[in-house]
């Protein structure tokens, strides 16, 4: 399919799909002799997964540095990417991730609670 279908069916737009392409998110795609980006089901699935991923507060730059176990996302919502190496750089990604929302999470509590007590309410 071409960009514009591939970004639709996606749920996004082409120039989210070049600049996936163009921060090595996506693989270069496949050009039709007239050197047109040509798209497949599995693209699309990966782009829904960097989409999904991007919303649960990653960055393209986190991305950048799992690029390789993307694909392992997609299909049916099931993660099948487990790593138990604490090392390597995905594992790194994800922990550091997970600890700026703890840390985020800590702050709005301690915001609620000063709140509720300042207003007295709990």
């Amino acid at each position: 399919m071409r960009i514009g279908d591939a970004a639709a069916a996606a749920g996004t737009t082409p120039r989210a799909l070049r600049f996936y392409e163009e921060r090595g998110l996506l693989p270069p795609p496949q050009r039709t002799a007239a050197g047109q980006r040509r798209y497949g089901p599995h693209e699309v699935a990966r782009v829904r997964v960097i989409r999904e991923l991007l919303g649960l507060g990653l960055t393209v730059e986190d991305l950048r540095g799992i690029t390789d176990r993307i694909h392992l996302l997609a299909g049916d919502g099931q993660l099948r990417c487990k790593n138990t190496n604490s090392a390597s750089p995905g594992s790194r990604v994800l922990t550091h991730r997970l600890e700026a929302i703890d840390a985020e999470i800590d702050r709005l509590t301690r915001l609620r609670t000063l709140l509720a007590q300042r207003t007295g309410r709990t």
